[in-house]
């Protein structure tokens, strides 16, 4: 008779959990940023068709990067609970909180589950409220861990490397413009190489509690994005006027002489500085 192949649990559950992490990593990185009138919505995504972000609720919205027929399903799961929770009670009774648990619960049990394999998914889902201490996202991992971001929050992909550039950056009640710039960029700083993301390659929304409708949740569409990146743009830095000498020479405009100057004897000067191998090139 055979012995039965036997897996511990904990070598179980750690490769679960790689496999998930491998598949979430192969993605592109998707951040939320909270601003001043609501929060903004911010990824990396190629397809005009097949969104990552998308309206839940009044004032709610959804975020996912990974496998898109797993988080597409969880969005729906979520646009139902919603609309019979507010059709059943109140439509102030749907709250991100209790969206956010249902989430949890639902990837947790997946998770857990020896039959079937974890969802390779990471999703958010926000609230607006009306001033920015009220406003609430929430963010969950393959494995049902259920986090209360604060700030900003950043998944898929590089996530870390575009976390510190954010977290570098990030500033309390910066405007619509601003942390699209610093969202835009941020993207562009998931590898060794620095990228300039078009507005084509990337997907925008954003929950804005000045709107006067009860549904806050607003795509922005490539031209408004154009606009207001090329409006956010930093000014290049001017450069020093130059004037030609009858030589031919091109030196930069100064009203001092240009004759050198000896350094004075009671100058100390510094010697050259030792190389450093460590500096990136």
């Amino acid at each position: 008779m055979s012995v039965p192949f036997y897996v511990s649990p904990e070598q179980l559950m750690r490769d679960r959990a790689d496999f998930a992490r491998k598949g979430i990593a192969k993605g592109r990185s998707a951040i939320a940023l909270q601003y001043a009138d609501g929060i903004l919505f911010v990824a990396e995504n190629r397809s005009p068709a097949l969104h990552k972000v998308a309206e839940i609720y009044d004032r709610m919205a959804f975020a996912a990067v990974g496998r898109y027929n797993e988080f597409e399903n969880l969005r729906i799961a979520g646009v139902r609970l919603a609309d019979m929770r507010g059709y059943s009670y109140d439509r102030r009774d749907v709250t991100g909180r209790a969206l956010a648990n249902a989430y949890a619960q639902t990837l947790g049990a997946i998770f857990s589950s020896g039959g079937e394999k974890p969802l390779e998914v990471e999703i958010l889902v926000a609230e607006v409220g009306t001033s920015t201490a009220e406003d609430q996202i929430y963010r969950l991992t393959y494995d049902g861990s259920i986090a209360d971001v604060r700030g900003y929050a950043v998944m898929g992909g590089p996530a870390e490397q575009v976390a510190d550039y954010v977290g570098e950056h990030f500033k309390e009640g910066i405007s619509l413009a601003g942390a699209l710039r610093l969202a835009v960029d941020a993207l562009g700083h998931d590898g060794t190489e620095v990228r300039q993301l078009t507005p084509d390659q990337i997907e925008v929304a954003v929950l804005d509690r000045t709107r006067t409708q009860v549904r806050k949740f607003k795509r922005i569409s490539e031209e408004t994005l154009a606009r207001i990146l090329s409006e956010s743009k930093p000014d290049e830095t001017p450069t020093e006027p130059v004037e030609a000498k009858p030589g031919g020479d091109a030196t930069p405009a100064s009203s001092a002489d240009d004759t050198p100057v000896a350094p004075a004897d009671d100058v100390p000067i510094a010697p050259p500085e030792e190389p450093d191998d460590n500096r990136p090139l």
